[in-house]
């Protein structure tokens, strides 16, 4: 078998591989499926991010979502509806108004109530996670260049944003690279006043220089089209994009009715799709190189619905197998095919081309000697 030669893998492809893992884990408070859908996405980030500035970004995701859990945790136990019959904490509860009944300040905490706070911190940490998954695997200006023309006004938008963080990561390398040369050594908590106006400072110069040099090069430029023109092509538009979301929401709730599930959205894509070819129409604009699409951008896409699509199927037939059981208070289920689905979005780290690696900077032996050095 022969190896794939190292290139970088379409980014459309990786967000669609966020975004299936993502919709996998959304219906999910099993604490069990939630950290291994966490270190797949872990995994297939360490085996094939590249070297740029965003695919660092991953670690700022994973303490956002440690803060999520955090915060989440202690809101529960301030201002949290307590349930359970294990207590752990013992604390006074404040007397409210009767205008103010339904909110609980204090009160002693249980066990049960704070498993349930963590997971769905959990929850919402591993959905972040993914879509940081996908920031530090896909290159956000050559995301922009796939884009279709009607989508380069809103894309130009979209990746000023989501370049924020990782040039940020990178501003906090070169700032601690400086203060190691001027031979700073505070470290910790203590050195974050030094860092915080530089690294604030570097991250909006270079987002602006950004912006700049897009704008420079004709992103975000609308075509001469007609305004009735235009108001049809937005009402196309916005009415698909609500239908998508009906119907996705009919596809991921089982109680909804059928017709708002796969018909609505399947008659919402259609209409999406038609407002972008619309609003496209007008758009000129021309690609050099464009990136190739093949066998594992595919590979890849599957990779994401697969777990979408597995968990899905066994939410409607054992919806209790993905939940964390809290009353009574047990250990959670391990189903086998929610198990076997998540392990499916790890084989973009070992089926995928490697990623470009940057040229090596050791000298040359005899280079010196050849310069004259």
């Amino acid at each position: 078998m022969t190896r794939s030669l190292p290139r970088a893998v379409h980014p459309a492809a990786w967000w669609g591989w966020a975004v299936g893992l993502a919709v996998a884990v959304s219906a999910v408070t099993n604490p069990l499926l939630l950290l291994l859908a966490l270190a797949v996405a872990a995994l297939v980030v360490s085996a094939r991010r590249g070297s740029s500035p965003w695919a660092r970004a991953f670690r700022l995701y994973l303490w956002l979502g440690m803060a999520i859990i955090v915060v989440r945790v202690v809101l529960h136990v301030l201002v949290g509806l307590k349930y359970g019959t294990v207590r752990v904490l013992p604390l006074p509860e404040a007397t409210l108004p009767s205008w103010a009944a339904g909110i609980q300040v204090g009160g002693d905490v249980y066990l049960e109530g704070l498993l349930g706070a963590a997971t769905l911190g959990l929850r919402l940490a591993v959905i972040i996670a993914c879509i940081g998954a996908a920031n530090a695997l896909a290159n956000p200006k050559r995301l922009l260049r796939s884009l279709p023309t009607a989508l380069h006004e809103v894309g130009a938008a979209v990746v000023v944003s989501v370049s924020v963080a990782p040039q940020l990561a990178e501003s906090v390398q070169r700032v601690r690279r400086a203060r190691d040369l001027r031979g700073e050594t505070r470290k910790g908590i203590r050195a974050v006043p030094a860092i915080a106006l530089p690294v604030l400072e570097d991250t909006l110069e270079r987002s602006l220089l950004l912006a700049a040099a897009m704008d420079s090069r004709g992103y975000g430029r609308s075509g001469a089209a007609a305004p009735r023109e235009r108001l049809v092509t937005g009402g196309v538009t916005l009415l698909g994009l609500l239908l998508s979301a009906v119907g996705l929401y009919g596809v991921l709730d089982a109680s909804t009715p059928a017709l708002m599930g796969t018909p609505a959205l399947v008659v919402g894509l259609a209409l999406a799709l038609a407002g972008l070819w619309l609003g496209g129409r007008h758009v000129r604009t021309t690609t050099y190189r464009p990136d190739p699409w093949g066998g594992p951008e595919w590979l890849t896409v599957a990779c994401g619905v697969v777990p979408a699509a597995v968990l899905t199927v066994v939410g409607r037939t054992t919806p209790d197998a993905l939940a964390m059981p809290l009353e009574p208070l047990g250990v959670p289920a391990l189903p086998l095919l929610a198990v076997v689905g998540l392990l499916v979005a790890a084989l973009p780290a070992f089926l995928t081309p490697e990623p470009p690696r940057p040229p090596s900077r050791v000298p040359v032996r005899g280079a010196r000697e050849m310069a004259g050095v």
